[in-house]
C-alpha cells in the first residue's frame, strides 16, 4: 500500500478501518488530524479518537496546510493517516482559498508519495440536495475532490456499516 483513500459515511467506521491499515504498516505512524475543536461537541470528537488511538502514534493538527504536515510526516514515518479531507475542504472553504489548486496539489503529493499515506473522506454526496448556495458548493467541492484523490490513489475503499468494500487496487 503507497495511498489509500477510505470513504463512507458519519459513523460509518471508515476512520477505524483506516487507522488498522496504518497499524499494519509499521511502529512509527503519523496521525495527521485537520479538525478544529470550535466548540465542545467537536472537542468531545477529537478526545475520543485520540483515546482509540494505540501507542505509536505522533499527532499532527493541521487544519489548512495539509501539503506541508504530509511532507513534514514523510521524513519519518513509517505510514500517515490524513483524517478527514473533508474537514480539510471546509477549512478551506472557511478562509476562501482557492479549492481547484489545492485539490491538484494534493493529487500530485498523493501521487509522489513514498510512505503508506491512508485519507480519510467523507462520503457526503447520496443524499438530498442540499436546500442553500453555500452547502450545495460544499457537497460538489467535496465529491470532486473526492473523485480527484480516487483517481490517484493506489487503492480505494468505501466503509459503511463497518464493512468495507474495496472500490480500486
Amino acid at each position: 500500500m503507497t495511498s489509500l483513500l477510505v470513504l463512507g459515511g458519519a459513523r460509518s467506521g471508515k476512520s477505524a478501518y483506516a487507522q488498522r491499515r496504518c497499524e499494519d504498516q509499521g511502529r512509527s505512524r503519523v496521525y495527521i488530524a485537520t479538525a478544529q475543536a470550535k466548540d465542545e461537541e467537536m472537542a468531545d470528537r477529537i478526545s475520543r479518537h485520540r483515546a482509540d488511538r494505540v501507542a505509536g502514534w505522533t499527532t499532527i493538527e493541521e487544519p489548512i496546510d495539509l501539503l506541508q504536515a504530509i511532507r513534514q510526516a514523510t521524513r519519518y514515518a513509517d505510514a500517515i493517516l490524513v483524517d478527514c479531507l473533508t474537514l480539510w475542504l471546509s477549512n478551506l472553504m472557511l478562509e476562501d482559498h482557492p479549492i481547484a489548486v489545492a485539490r491538484e496539489e494534493l493529487a500530485e503529493a498523493v501521487r509522489q508519495v513514498t510512505v503508506p499515506l491512508v485519507l480519510i473522506a467523507n462520503e457526503v454526496g447520496m443524499g438530498i440536495v442540499p436546500e442553500n448556495a453555500l452547502a450545495r458548493r460544499f457537497r460538489d467541492e467535496a465529491g470532486w475532490l473526492n473523485q480527484r484523490i480516487a483517481a490517484v490513489a493506489r487503492e480505494v475503499v468505501l466503509v459503511t456499516a463497518g464493512l468495507p468494500l474495496r472500490l480500486k487496487g
